[in-house]
């Protein structure tokens, strides 16, 4: 009994084994046929699409549909009509008609021309697309040449704009996407299948066809290239110290023309407040107040700084008509050295004037309290 127990074990684990050997041929010989087929398509020029899940390899014709496989939607599309000709390139036709009728010719392609390093042709449909479900319409688009490729798995991003002709309007009817292009070796051909029905493109009183049997095709291409320079522009407020106070003595014996308060640093800057104690252009009917980024400050060429803050003369009587006079600033800083203020910021009368409590003792005190300044970063810097 035990002899015959051990028997049926042993047959039992010679199929198990001869289950797993045939398992193994199997997808061996599937993995073999594969390859095969996979190196008679590339020697027959097809290319894999990395877009599935697995390799996928593509003929000619089928790697023109795949190339078209987004479509546009009419929310993203622009249409207008524009003066100015096509920058890129331009095809002018002299028989369109004879070339729609032609039976063995689907679509006209135009010589290469150089954008941005990559050379691109311009393809015009006359009686639409068939493969992009759009026969009875005008088709216009872009295809790149791969050979201009640097790499395999490089990538160009572009804006196409097309244009057609309009000899009634002398203007072009333009159509773009908001979206950008994307170019690769699987998806080498770019445009719109349904740009203007053929009708009304044959129709002379739309002015389309003109002198018979011509018209006018062309296209911008725009290429997007990663910005190499970028700049962030920060406002900060909020400050640990906003204010900075400036106690002017013996007022009534100042005989200069202008002052200027110690330097004082807010938010990273160094600022001066500037006082004319008869006005900027002395003529003795008010006192003039600015505020002024330092002349040692370091700011690029370009560079501009907002401020906003408010500028003070302080009460400083016991009147109870007395108050703090308060004019704001809200403005830009081009460069070290420069005055933002009030010519005219108090009258002479009413800084003199006791009941007003402004000059106590013979002594003026005025006051800047930052609200905001800009910073910007520079990339690189």
């Amino acid at each position: 009994m035990k002899s015959h127990y051990t028997n049926t074990i042993y047959v039992a684990y010679l199929l198990f084994c001869l289950l797993i050997a045939f398992a193994s041929a199997q997808s061996l010989i599937r993995q073999s046929t594969d390859d095969l087929a996979t190196a008679l398509q590339q020697e027959n020029g097809a290319k894999a699409d990395s877009t599935l899940g697995e390799a996928h390899y593509l003929g000619k014709d089928d790697l023109e549909i795949s190339s078209r496989d987004y479509k546009a939607s009419p929310s993203n599309q622009v249409t207008g009509m524009r003066s100015r000709p096509p920058m890129s390139y331009s095809l002018k036709m002299e028989s369109f008609n004879t070339l729609l009728q032609s039976n063995n010719t689907e679509r006209y392609e135009s010589r290469p021309f150089s954008v941005g390093g990559y050379n691109w042709s311009l393809i015009v449909y006359p009686n639409g697309n068939r493969q992009d479900s759009a026969s009875g319409f005008i088709s216009l688009y872009v295809a790149i040449d791969n050979s201009t490729f640097a790499a395999a798995h490089q990538e160009v991003f572009a804006d196409l704009r097309f244009y057609v002709f309009k000899m009634t309007e002398r203007k072009f009817f333009t159509i773009q996407d908001t979206n950008v292009w994307r170019y690769n070796i699987f998806k080498m051909m770019w445009g719109f299948p349904r740009v203007l029905p053929l009708d009304t493109f044959r129709n002379p009183s739309n002015g389309y066809l003109f002198n018979g049997d011509h018209c006018e095709f062309g296209v911008d291409v725009t290429i997007h290239t990663p910005f190499q320079r970028s700049e962030l522009f920060t406002v900060a407020r909020n400050f640990p110290n906003p204010r900075y106070t400036w106690t002017i003595q013996r007022f009534s014996t100042l005989l200069g023309d202008v002052y200027f308060s110690d330097v004082f640093s807010i938010g990273g800057r160094s600022w001066n407040i500037q006082v004319n104690p008869s006005g900027e252009t002395g003529e003795g009917r008010a006192l003039s107040m600015y505020l002024i980024l330092n002349a040692n400050e370091k700011v690029r060429p370009y560079e501009k700084i907002y401020v906003r803050a408010q500028l003070r003369v302080l009460n400083k009587g016991a009147s109870p008509k007395g108050r703090t006079l308060e004019r704001p600033l809200d403005n830009w800083f081009t460069g070290p050295g420069l005055a933002l203020g009030y010519l005219e910021f108090i009258s002479l009368a009413d800084l003199r004037d006791p009941e007003r409590g402004y000059l106590v003792n013979d002594t003026l005190t005025v006051q800047v309290e930052m609200e905001a300044i800009s910073s910007t970063r520079y990339f690189p810097s």
